[in-house]
C-alpha cells in the first residue's frame, strides 16, 4: 500500500500490515479488530470470512477483479476503487505509447545511443499516425478521455462497449470483432473479467488487418498472447503496445522477441503525482465510511 494513504490512516486508526496471503496469522482477537481494509493485492471470499467484522475494503486502482465484490456486497461489506484519478494520466500514457509503436521512438532512441546515427540517418517508419482510424473497446471514463485526445489528432473514433454510452456520438459497433475490422487502430481499455477474458484474439486481430495496430492499456487477461505473437509474426498486423499482460511481471519470451511490440511494465498511472492522489481517495473512503456511514466511490 502506497505510504502516504497508510500515514494518513494511521492518523485516525489503528493500522495493522499484512502480507498478501498471511491474514490467517493474526489472532483472533486481532482479526475481530479490523473492521476496513486498505489494498491492492487480491481479496477472496476466504479473506473476507477470516474478518467478521469487516465493513469495507478500499481497493488502490480503479480496476476491482482482485476483489470478490460480489462475494463482500453479500456480507455488506462495502468495496471502493479509485475511479477519476488516474483516468487523465492513463489517457496520456496511452496515446504515447501509441504514438511509441507506430513512429518507433523507443527504437529511434536505442539507435542513436549505440551510435549507428553517425553511419546513417534512422530508416523511415514504415507507419504513422496520419490517416489512421481509432477503435476504442470499452468507453468508460478512460475511454473516453482517450478519444478526446485523440479526436484533436484529427482521427475518427468509434468504439465497442457491452451497451453504447449515452451522449456519445463515436459510431458504435454491436461486435468488437465488427469494430475491429472497420478500423485500423484498437485500443482496449476494459477491466479484466469472464466476459472480456481473451476477446482480443486470433479472429479480432485478423479482422484488424495487416496495417493494424492494437494498443492494451485494460488487462492483460484481454489479450490470447499467443494469437497475438502469431499475428505479429507473421503480419497479420503490423505492430501492437502492451501496457499490461497476462501473467506480469512475466513475459513470455515470444513476445519478448518480437520486435513490432512496444512492452511498458504496467504504468499507465504509475506518476508519483497520480499514485499519491490515488492513494488519497483510498485512504478518504475508509474516513469518510466510519465518520459518515458513506463512501466516497463504492463500486456497487
Amino acid at each position: 500500500m502506497h505510504e502516504h494513504a497508510k500515514s494518513m490512516l494511521a492518523q485516525q486508526f489503528r493500522v495493522v500490515e499484512i502480507e498478501e496471503g498471511r491474514l490467517a496469522e493474526l489472532t483472533e482477537s486481532e482479526r475481530l479488530a479490523v473492521r476496513g481494509v486498505a489494498s491492492h493485492a487480491r481479496i477472496d471470499a476466504h479473506f473476507i470470512d477470516l474478518l467478521p467484522n469487516l465493513e469495507i475494503i478500499a481497493n488502490f486502482g480503479v480496476g476491482y477483479e482482485a476483489v470478490d465484490a460480489d462475494y463482500a456486497h453479500k456480507k455488506n461489506v462495502v468495496v471502493t476503487n479509485t475511479p477519476d484519478v488516474l483516468t487523465e494520466e492513463v489517457a496520456d500514457t496511452t496515446v504515447g505509447l501509441l504514438l511509441n509503436v507506430v513512429r518507433e521512438l523507443s527504437k529511434a532512441e536505442q539507435y542513436l545511443r549505440s551510435g549507428k546515427w553517425m553511419a546513417a540517418p534512422y530508416p523511415l517508419t514504415r507507419l504513422t499516425l496520419r490517416d489512421r482510424s481509432i477503435g476504442i473497446y470499452g468507453m468508460g471514463r478512460i475511454g473516453r478521455a482517450i478519444a478526446r485526445r485523440l479526436e484533436a489528432f484529427g482521427l475518427p473514433i468509434a468504439y465497442h462497449s457491452r451497451r453504447p454510452v449515452e451522449g456519445i456520438q463515436y459510431p458504435y459497433y454491436e461486435t468488437l470483432v465488427d469494430l475491429a475490422r472497420a478500423v485500423d487502430t484498437l485500443i482496449s481499455i476494459v477491466p479484466g473479467t469472464a466476459t472480456t477474458a481473451n476477446t482480443i484474439n486470433a479472429e479480432t486481430l485478423k479482422a484488424l488487418g495487416g496495417n493494424g495496430v492494437l494498443i492494451n492499456m485494460g488487462r492483460g487477461i484481454v489479450v490470447d498472447e499467443r494469437a497475438l505473437a502469431d499475428a505479429l509474426r507473421t503480419g497479420t498486423i503490423a505492430a501492437a503496445g502492451l501496457d499490461v499482460l497476462q501473467s506480469e511481471p512475466n513475459v513470455p519470451y515470444e513476445l519478448l522477441s518480437l520486435d513490432n511490440l512496444v512492452l511498458t511494465p504496467h504504468i499507465g498511472s504509475a506518476s508519483e503525482h497520480t499514485r499519491t492522489r490515488m492513494a488519497e481517495l483510498v485512504a478518504n473512503n475508509i474516513i469518510s465510511w466510519f465518520e459518515t456511514g458513506a463512501a466516497i466511490t463504492p463500486v456497487r
